[in-house]
Parts: C-alpha cells; structure tokens; sequence
C-alpha cells in the first residue's frame, strides 16, 4: 500500500489564512507588523526567494521592504544597515538573504540583528530560548515541520525520531523541537555507522543531508512518517534513471526542462512509509508560511502581547 503523501501546500494556506487573521485583528489596535528584507547583488536563485516572500507578506497584510545593496557592500556598511533597521520601531523582522559575498563577513552580520527581529531563528540567543524552552523565534523550516506533523495528526510525543542531517539551519533545530515535543531522538551524520539501520528505527524520520534520493527503502521503518527536507536539481540522465525508470510524467519533464528536482528520498519509499511529504509541494511551502507567522510572532513579542505555545514549545 502506498504512503499517503501530506500536503504541504494545502497546510501552508492554512498557516497563511490565519496569520491574515492575526494581522487583521493587530490592525485594529493600530499595530501592522513590518518585515525587512536585505537581498545584497544579484543571485538569481536569492532573487526568486525574496520575491516570493514579499508578495507572501503582502499577501497576509504584513509590511515589507526590500533593501537592495549592490554586491560590493562592505561588513561595516551592511552592519550600519542592520542597525539602522534595528532601531526602527515599525520593522518587526529582519531576514538578511544568504548567501552574501565573499567579503562580507556573514556571521557578523547576523549576529548584529536584533534577536527580537531575527525571523530566521539563527541568532544564538534564540538558538538558546529554543533549547531551553523559552518564548522565541524558531527557524523556519523546522517550525513548518513540526506543523506538517501536527495538522497531519502525526503523533510526537514518546515516538522514535531520526534526523539526518546535523545542520545549525534545519537539522538541529528539528531535533531540538522533537525533542521539547517528547519524542525520543537520534541525530545521524555522515560519520554515523549503520545509517540505515539507525534510520529505520524511526517512526518519524526526517531526511536533511542534501543529497539527491540518498534515502532508499533500506532505510525506512514500514509505516514509518518521513519527512523529506531536500531540494536536488538532477539534470545527469542516470542519476534521472535511478530515481525515475519508468516514470513517463517525470521523463517528459526532464526531456523537455533537462533537470528535474528531487528530494533526499528515493521515491520507492512511498511503497514501504506510511506518509510522506513531496518534492516540490512538501516541506518548502512551510518555510515562507512560517516566515510570516514568525513575523507576526516577533510584532507580539517585542510588545509583551501574551502569545500561545508554538512549533515545539510547551504550554
């Protein structure tokens, strides 16, 4: 029997129409919670991702501006534009868009933003509140799957949880929030032995290494949910073959596109998974939806607004 697929585009419009809801009833007190947006030069991928995060916060009814410097900023200069935002009581989030050029000096550059405006969670004061389950700002992406889990009524607590992938982005904070959420958890690497074996202990599994179809059946408890956080562009034919033999929609697309995009889940693990999340329409989705709460959650924070536990946190 096939893994029933969760849908991360539908559970985003959900996450989307509610924070719409709060912003709404903020402006009513006069409150409109503001984003900022640094985009330094021009990466086409960093271009596309702003883009859609400011037509996201125009979406919901959150302010956004979009800074643009030119590629040749300097640390000095860009740390002055970050403590120019800093003090600007209408902006509620700041999102600093990686990567940065090679002469900017990337860490002390998110270490400047304010951490009550860090919307991506990364600073190490919200690093801490997330470890020792205070009130804070959660990175994006594990708060969105944190969420899949629970609108997909996936059970956390006392379950076995594997993460693969030990990232400060994605990997680590996930683990953490399954672990304030109880579940028990194991954090694997390219140093861990028996990857398969330790992976199909997982009720939940979670695939973060960033390698193209890296997780085959091997590597997955029957029934187990898994989450596939990877976003591969495969454009070499029999890397195509291995994950896609006899797939006529994805041939098609590949012969005419010449790349296709996987996750870091072979897609013969739908036939041993209980659920899984899709590449595209998975996981992604989550991360500009969480973006927008986690702005709006900044706005309250910054002034004392009493705010129900989210993403991991306990009541």
């Amino acid at each position: 029997m096939a893994a029933t697929i969760l849908d991360g585009l539908k559970i985003a419009s959900e996450i989307r129409a509610e924070v719409a809801s709060e912003v709404k009833a903020m402006a009513a007190s006069g409150i409109r919670p503001g984003l900022a947006v640094i985009l330094v030069g021009h990466n086409p991928a960093s271009e596309i991702y702003v883009r859609g995060k400011v037509k996201s916060s125009e979406e919901v009814g959150i302010y956004s501006e979009q800074i643009t410097p030119p590629d040749s900023i300097s640390t000095e200069e860009l740390l002055a534009l970050v403590t120019d935002l800093n003090r600007r009581d209408e902006i509620d989030g700041i999102l600093v868009q990686l990567p940065l050029p090679s002469q900017v000096d990337s860490k002390k550059i998110l270490m400047a933003v304010d951490p009550r405006k860090d919307v991506d969670g990364f600073h190490p004061v919200n690093v801490g509140f997330l470890s020792t389950q205070r009130p804070g700002l959660v990175p994006c992406t594990p708060a969105g799957i944190i969420e899949i889990l629970k609108r997909s009524a996936v059970p956390i607590v006392g379950q076995e949880a594997v993460v693969v992938g030990r990232s400060d982005i994605v990997g680590k904070p996930t683990a953490m929030l399954l672990i304030n959420g109880n579940a028990t958890v194991t954090v694997c690497h390219s140093k861990t032995h028996d990857l398969p074996g330790v992976c199909r202990r997982g009720d939940i599994l979670v695939a973060a290494i960033g390698r193209a179809g890296m997780i085959t059946r091997d590597f997955v408890k029957p029934g187990a949910t898994v989450i596939d956080v990877g976003m591969n562009k495969v454009t070499d034919r029999a890397e195509f073959d291995r994950l896609f033999a006899g797939n006529a929609k994805r041939e098609e697309g590949f012969r005419s596109k010449g790349s296709t995009l996987v996750g870091d889940v072979h897609p013969e693990v739908a036939a041993v998974a209980g659920r899984l999340t899709p590449v595209p329409g998975g996981v992604g989705p989550l991360t500009i939806a969480m973006l927008m709460a986690n702005t709006v959650r900044a706005a309250k924070l910054r002034r004392g607004a009493g705010i129900p536990a989210f993403a991991g946190e306990r009541a």
